[in-house]
């Protein structure tokens, strides 16, 4: 056994009180960002939220690192709860969603802490959860072509696990792969207590529609890593995209989850 999860929020209260004065408020966001060993890029990840969204509340999910992430994510004044161990994007996402669920917020997005994803697209995201009645607005890096260079194996295994996914669901998905995501309230519930461990993001996909949410995309933008390496090399890549495809393969046959609770809160 390690140690316990531990978790520091210190300004949540402060910031949810601020909100509810005036008149129609915008929906309560938390930016999620899953992060192990992340401390090259982290800290301009989080200035780079703060910027792009400075009503936004921030969580950092620390999945065992074992370098200054933690320390970092402390050092800007965000919430961070930190994970006995490396337990895997999965828990680390869930973890994310049950605090998100717990403390009552409307919408919540991932946000990688490599720097890949660009803070400045998160209204985006927000915004087409209202305008296309959505659960789960996914952003696509292939619905247009913004310049991201995919290397051509990768390319290949997500046009297949693309095709794959697809034709299970019925609607046509580009980037399943994609870890930037906004959630709303009833995808939120959903995800704190159904979430897939091993490969969540492709696998989600699927669990969604099967649970009944609607799920959306819109074209965003990749940026380069901030700092470190992709731990990611083609026989990775090929590797990862079999194995995905067997465990979704593999959960079509557990019966469905339905997603309930209250109705969609997207205001």
């Amino acid at each position: 056994m390690g140690d316990p999860i531990t978790a520091t929020h210190p300004n949540i209260a402060e910031s949810a009180e601020g909100r509810e004065q005036g008149g129609k408020q915008p929906p309560r966001l938390l930016v999620i960002i899953p992060a192990y060993n992340e401390e090259d890029s982290l800290g301009r990840v989080i200035r780079h939220v703060h910027q792009a969204q400075p009503d936004a509340d921030i969580v950092v999910i620390n999945d065992g690192s074992t370098d200054a992430t933690a320390e970092i994510a402390g050092g800007h004044g965000v919430s961070v709860v930190t994970l006995p161990y490396n337990l895997g994007i999965g828990t680390a996402m869930q973890t994310g969603f049950i605090f998100a669920r717990d403390r009552g917020y409307d919408v919540a997005v991932q946000v990688d802490g490599d720097g890949q994803h660009d803070p400045d697209e998160i209204g985006q995201l927000v915004e087409a959860l209202e305008a296309n009645d959505a659960d789960v607005v996914i952003g696509s890096r292939y619905i247009e072509d913004r310049g991201y260079i995919t290397p051509k194996l990768r390319r290949l295994g997500i046009l297949i696990l693309s095709g794959i996914i697809s034709a299970i669901i019925g609607q046509r998905i580009t980037d399943p792969t994609s870890g930037f995501r906004a959630l709303n309230r009833h995808a939120i519930n959903f995800c704190a207590s159904e979430y897939p461990f091993d490969y969540p993001e492709p696998e989600s996909v699927v669990t969604f529609k099967r649970a009944g949410l609607n799920v959306v995309e819109i074209p965003v933008t990749m940026n380069a890593r901030y700092g470190g390496q992709s731990s990611i090399t083609p026989l990775r890549s090929a590797y990862y995209m079999i194995k995905v495809i067997m465990a979704i393969l593999v959960g079509l046959l557990r019966p469905a989850s339905k997603a309930r609770g209250e109705a969609r809160v997207v205001q």
